[in-house]
């Protein structure tokens, strides 16, 4: 048995898994997409792009009072949303929290369904690079701590 969903993460499944409609799982993605924060240009760098994605997707992290705060942009709608229910879910998590989930959460969502198999991989690229990012932020605070 995995462990249990961080709250803002199960919220989110659980919006998804209510629409069982092809056409309203795309819509509440669209939401996302549009809800997102705005992205500075200058976090557009290779070291920020998700590799695996046919679109461009950029994703930041900050550490502030042990939780991580992730930052992100893509150049396609869809690939935007994917990103904005990830960043929505997992803002305000510890480094653990982030690292330890199972992506397993993906397949609840019922969006690979509905997805192309690209997007989907899309989709599963992005959360691991929001892991990789924690990662790299737990390992450089521990780095500095006293």
């Amino acid at each position: 048995m995995s462990a249990p969903l961080p709250e803002k993460l199960a919220q989110i499944v659980q919006r998804f898994q209510r629409h069982s409609d092809v056409k309203k799982r795309y819509e509440q993605l669209l939401w996302y997409a549009k809800h997102l924060p705005p992205f500075p240009e200058e976090g557009k760098s290779p070291e920020n792009k998700v590799p695996g994605c046919i679109s461009q997707v950029y994703i930041t992290a900050y550490f502030q009072n042990g939780k991580i705060y992730f930052q992100g942009d893509s150049d396609a709608q869809i690939s935007k949303g994917l990103l904005a229910l990830l960043i929505e879910g997992l803002n305000g998590l510890t480094p653990t929290e982030i690292i330890n989930l199972s992506p397993s959460f993906i397949h609840q969502t019922g969006l690979p369904v509905s997805l192309t198999p690209s997007r989907s991989n899309g989709f599963y690229n992005i959360f691991k690079k929001l892991q990789q990012k924690a990662m790299v932020l737990q390992n450089t605070s521990s780095l500095h701590s006293p």
